[in-house]
Parts: structure tokens; sequence; C-alpha cells
């Protein structure tokens, strides 16, 4: 199935109130613990890319508060959003929100511990220049969590997707979720992507029915030795 690309930017109020009204907590939940596992033990400055409404960072900063967060997003309503979260869970020093696009990173050569992103890639026309980007500004034994949706290899399949969402959603949540599969990437796609800007150590597999997960672990340097 070719793959048909929906809008980078979700950023009218109306998507974005939309957005944060769907009931993500136990995908969330277990998206933040498998990051922590992933991460440092102790301190570490972490980069959230696509972060939309912050809900995982906070989630994040709640059991690791001796982690730093620059959470950046391209749209000015999700992170309007995100700065709620964020000021409800007193959460202010850990968590900076930034406008920044994914593709552009304003920040220096390897200065994260830890690179996070959920459901971001599958909204960008060509994902080469972020990932460059996420090569660029991590450290060589920095974490590396991503998770994101996979295309289906046909409609069939994309139906029943769909499908099982349920009476959970409506129909326009069901168009969006629809939307997101079919311009999603295919393992492979991730995995070029991947080697061809030389992220070593990174695992690509599936981890769900509809899901792609890109992983590493960190891990100590010479200089913390």
């Amino acid at each position: 199935m070719q793959r048909l690309l929906e809008p980078e930017v979700m950023d009218s109020w109306e998507e974005a109130i939309e957005y944060d009204a769907m009931d993500f907590t136990e995908v969330n939940t277990a998206f933040a613990q498998e990051a922590i596992a992933l991460g440092p033990p102790a301190q570490g400055l972490v980069l959230d890319a696509g972060t939309g409404p912050g809900r995982i960072p906070v989630l994040i900063c709640q059991i690791r508060p001796q982690w730093q967060f620059i959470a950046i997003d391209l749209a000015q309503n999700m992170l309007q959003i995100a700065a709620q979260h964020v000021e409800q869970a007193g959460l202010q020093k850990q968590i900076r929100l930034e406008l920044v696009d994914v593709k552009h990173l304003p920040y220096e050569d390897g200065v994260f511990d830890m690179a996070i992103s959920n459901s971001l890639i599958h909204h960008l026309p060509d994902p080469l220049p972020f990932f460059s980007e996420l090569q660029r500004v991590t450290k060589p034994n920095s974490g590396i969590f991503i998770r994101d949706l996979f295309r289906p290899i046909d409609e069939v399949t994309m139906n029943a997707l769909v499908e099982s969402l349920g009476n959970a959603y409506d129909a326009q949540q069901k168009k969006l979720f629809r939307d997101s599969l079919h311009a999603a990437l295919t393992l492979d796609e991730v995995n070029q992507l991947i080697s061809t800007v030389g992220l070593v150590g990174v695992k690509v597999y599936q981890s769900s029915d509809r899901h792609w997960t890109a992983e590493r672990n960190w891990t100590i340097n010479d200089d913390q030795r």
C-alpha cells in the first residue's frame, strides 16, 4: 500500500483539543515506563520530539525527577495545552517547552542523554532530516526510544485496525486514525532511515499490531567511569 501523506502540523485549536481529549493513558504510561528503562539511571537531558500535549514528559518526570526535558513541537496550540499540563503537575523547572521544527534542531551536537518521540514520524513528509538531526544532537551513548504506527500491507488490514477501535472513538477520530495509518512508514523504511544517518545500536521491531519501535539503551561512557 502506497504512503498517503497527512498534514505535518496539527495546529488548529479544535484539532489540538480533540487530540488531547482522546484517552491515551494506558499507551502513554507504557511508553513512559519503557523510556525510563532505556534512559540514564541518574540525571540526564532528554529531548521529546513532537511532544504534542506534553503528557508523556509529565509522566516521566513524575518518576524521574532528576531528568530535564526539552519538549518540542511545531504546533503552537499543542504547546499551549502542554504548558497547562506541565503547570498543573508543577514541573515547570523540569520541562522546557519550545516551538521547534524537528527537521532543524537549534541545539549543539551531542548534548542529549536521551531522545524520545511518540507518534511523530508519520506526520513528516520526509523523515530523513529528523533522523539526521537526531543522530547529530544525541550523545553516542544516549538512550533512544521512538514509537509510531506502521503502514498496513493493504486496505483490508487497515480497515480491520480501524474497526478494532470499536465505539470508544467517534467517526472523526476513526478517520484521523485511518489517515495516520496511511501516512505511516513500514519497518523496512524505518530501518533504511536509521542506517542512512548512521545511528548505531538501534533496534527496530514491531511492538504491536499497529506500532513499530526503535530503541537503544543508554550506556555509560568513558567520562562517567
